[in-house]
């Protein structure tokens, strides 16, 4: 018990960290990510205004039979970066929220790029 509570305290200040040092603006949004072990949760954010200007994840319709793996990340990372296109946003600023740079993160934020949003 002691060793899940240690886990979830460091990714809580890898967290505090990350969001003390990066911030969403209309030019520039924050693209935060959220992974459970089941689904992905992704919003772009712009924190000037307190605003959700685009959000995908795994339980929309058209994403029902993805889960949270690397190849499902970047589809849905592509599918993101469609949906900024639409908005006339090329940059954003990623938030990993707490979440270390690798696997289904990393995979997120390179179908993302793939797309033709600048990270």
């Amino acid at each position: 018990m002691k060793r899940i509570q240690d886990k979830r305290r460091r990714k809580n200040r890898r967290k505090l960290r990350v969001r003390g040092k990066i911030s969403g603006t209309s030019s520039r949004p924050r693209i935060s990510i959220f992974k459970s072990n089941k689904n992905l949760y992704v919003q772009v954010i712009d924190d000037v205004a307190g605003k959700t200007l685009a959000s995908v994840s795994t339980l929309s319709k058209d994403n029902k039979a993805m889960r949270p793996r690397v190849e499902d990340a970047a589809k849905l990372g592509e599918e993101l970066g469609a949906q900024l296109k639409k908005l006339k946003i090329t940059e954003a600023v990623y938030d990993r929220n707490g979440n270390l740079y690798h696997g289904v993160i990393k995979a997120f934020a390179d179908g993302t790029r793939k797309a033709g949003i600048q990270l």
